[in-house]
């Protein structure tokens, strides 16, 4: 399997697909506590037409390192990783917190980015004053139970309960530094204010019982953009693996023109 070395972290990645089509290659960005699985079915999907690329973020899945304290930090290695495998225009897809490193390089690397694609995700963190106690008490529990807590409520009402259980077993296996710094580092996120620097098309897609980042966040960052699509589907916030045949349906639709 490869695998960059990047100041002190091993970062695992999978590069699938033709090289020899003019479409911008697919850049597949998790979220936090999660890996590059997330996407499988997407990559299964477009990998057979155009190149796809996704990655295990530092100290997430395969990969190992820690030290990241923000968002800005994990889109540097996604940057290393796409210089080392020497693509220049790319389509960033970002889950969650890989939305918020996609928003962070369509800001910082405005001529790579040919589209982009946020799935569950916003521009900015914000709570109401129930809310935010709630998610500050969260964090004097025991950490896997703190893990268990916000996997659990990631998903829509009715999604087995087993399934759950693996990806809580799955997020657990993130190193307490990383999935504390990071939950840090999303709260902290903010780049609201510069949403109109955004041109490249953006489309949005956003699970209707999302209760980690409601609906009603992404919808306020929509209508910051310039060029903005919006879908909404009946899911929670893992829509890549609670709806994955109709995100990546939505995908194809939005990515067709460029194709």
């Amino acid at each position: 399997m490869p695998q960059l070395e990047v100041d002190g972290a091993a970062l695992m990645y999978d590069d699938e697909g033709p090289r020899d089509g003019d479409a911008a290659p697919l850049v597949f960005i998790h979220g936090w506590t999660a890996n590059r699985h997330r996407w499988d079915h997407q990559v299964a999907h477009f990998a057979g037409d155009r190149r796809v690329i996704r990655l295990d973020l530092r100290g997430h899945g395969e990969s190992t390192g820690a030290g990241v304290k923000t968002v800005a930090e994990l889109a540097q290695d996604v940057v290393a990783l796409l210089d080392h495998l020497e693509v220049d225009r790319f389509v960033p897809v970002g889950h969650s917190m890989g939305g918020m490193i996609s928003q962070t390089l369509a800001l910082a690397h405005p001529d790579r980015v040919e589209r982009m694609v946020l799935v569950n995700s916003i521009g900015r963190m914000t709570y109401s004053r129930g809310r935010g106690l709630l998610m500050a008490a969260s964090t004097l529990v025991p950490f896997k139970l703190f893990v268990a807590a916000n996997i659990q409520r990631a998903f829509a009402p009715g999604y087995p309960r087993e399934q759950i259980r693996e990806y809580v077993r799955a997020s657990a296996g993130t190193p307490r530094e990383v999935v504390m710094t990071l939950y840090g580092a999303m709260r902290a996120f903010d780049v609201l204010d510069r949403a109109g620097e955004i041109t490249a098309p953006t489309l949005m897609v956003h699970g209707y019982h999302d209760i980690q980042l409601p609906v009603g966040q992404m919808l306020r960052m929509a209508k910051a953009y310039p060029d903005a699509e919006v879908r909404i589907i009946d899911a929670g916030h893992e829509l890549p693996v609670e709806r994955p045949a109709e995100l990546t349906a939505v995908l194809d639709r939005f990515l067709s023109p460029v194709a």
